[in-house]
């Protein structure tokens, strides 16, 4: 059984930056798509970024593009979210998943194409 641990959150300054990282065991994590989603205060959760296989393909949410860039070291069975220029808004508890890779060259951001997920970690941006 595959299992997830996130970390890295913290508090962090507006304009700052922070590394997540997932750790994976249980299973080998390079037959799975990985994804990060983040639930903020009174919103529903959202998907930011996935991975393929390999990490041959990647996709990001048009809130994060361009400040965050994702990548996997299968040979750590980890994911890492790397956030930069960090915004108020960008404040949330932070989730790994991982899913049975379907799509080699691509991955998707609905929740429905993930059923293992960690506990999360918190991202607070303020001042």
């Amino acid at each position: 059984q595959l299992q997830l641990v996130e970390s890295g959150g913290g508090l962090v300054q507006p304009g700052g930056s922070l590394r997540l990282s997932c750790a994976a065991s249980g299973s080998p994590l390079n037959s799975y798509t990985v994804a990060w989603f983040r639930q903020g205060p009174g919103k529903g959760r959202e998907g930011i970024s996935c991975v393929s296989l390999a990490g041959v393909g990647r996709r990001y949410a048009d809130s994060v593009q361009d400040r965050f860039t994702i990548s996997r070291d299968d040979a750590k069975n980890t994911v890492y979210l790397q956030m930069h220029y960090l915004r108020p808004e960008d404040t949330a508890l932070y989730y790994c998943a991982a899913g049975p890779a379907r799509l080699h060259w691509s991955c998707l951001l609905t929740q429905e194409e993930y059923n293992q997920w960690g506990r999360g970690t918190q991202v607070t941006v303020s001042s």
